[in-house]
């Protein structure tokens, strides 16, 4: 008689992938100790402000608290002091001191442009007003203010505030009326057109001759000249 095979059973249904999942689970659970375990390790070594690296240069054994108590009881020694406080109020004065020469150049220079432009405005034929401007200006910086009338009539007399003005007969020049004219070189050489510089010889002279204005005009008016 002839045997027959017996039927090979069947496999049951998604068997394979049971498996897969078997395995698969079994990795993720070893995966997952495995982050426990470094968790733990990294959490077991972090120090939380005691006994933290401390600074380059410390003691190996001195954590960054213990460095920060040690120190919090530093005193600096008055003469230290003393000498720190010095050198910084000597930067700061050395620093004020260096400003205030820039502002003083700067004024300086300020000025000496305006000198310039008005002297050269000055030597190109000037009005009689803007003449007896300049020189009231000048009058009272020389402490002569309550002087002015007595300079601006004496002036008038002499020259009319002309800086051409020539007497024929005497030969003197100016506003001033020098004589001879070429004494305010000792000026400047532009004498000639430059009513400042007639002025300034002119206020120099009074000064030195009469002491100001108000008794430079009262000679005038008992000799006529001055």
């Amino acid at each position: 008689m002839s045997r027959r095979k017996s039927p090979t059973p069947e496999r049951p249904t998604g068997s394979r992938t049971l498996r897969i999942l078997r395995r698969t689970a079994g990795s993720t659970g070893v995966i997952l100790t495995l982050v426990v375990i470094v968790a733990v390790v990294v959490v077991a070594n972090i120090d939380f402000g005691k006994g933290a690296k401390p600074p380059s240069g410390a003691a190996a054994d001195v954590s960054t608290n213990e460095l920060a108590r040690e120190l919090g009881g530093y005193t600096m020694d008055p003469m230290m002091a003393q000498a720190q406080a010095t050198a910084r109020e000597r930067a700061y004065q050395a620093q004020l001191a260096a400003e205030r020469d820039a502002k003083k150049r700067a004024a300086a220079e300020r000025k000496r442009r305006e000198w310039e432009a008005f002297k050269k405005k000055m030597s190109h034929d000037p009005s009689a007003k803007d003449n007896q401007k300049y020189a009231k200006q000048m009058n009272a910086l020389k402490g002569w203010g309550r002087c002015w009338p007595s300079l601006l009539t004496m002036w008038n007399h002499e020259s009319g505030w002309n800086e051409h003005a020539e007497n024929p007969g005497s030969g003197a020049y100016g506003i001033a009326q020098a004589l001879p004219g070429s004494k305010m070189n000792s000026v400047a050489p532009d004498w000639r057109n430059n009513a400042i510089t007639q002025i300034t010889w002119g206020l120099s002279y009074i000064g030195s001759r009469y002491g100001d204005p108000c008794r430079a005009w009262g000679w005038w008016q008992a000799h006529r000249w001055y």
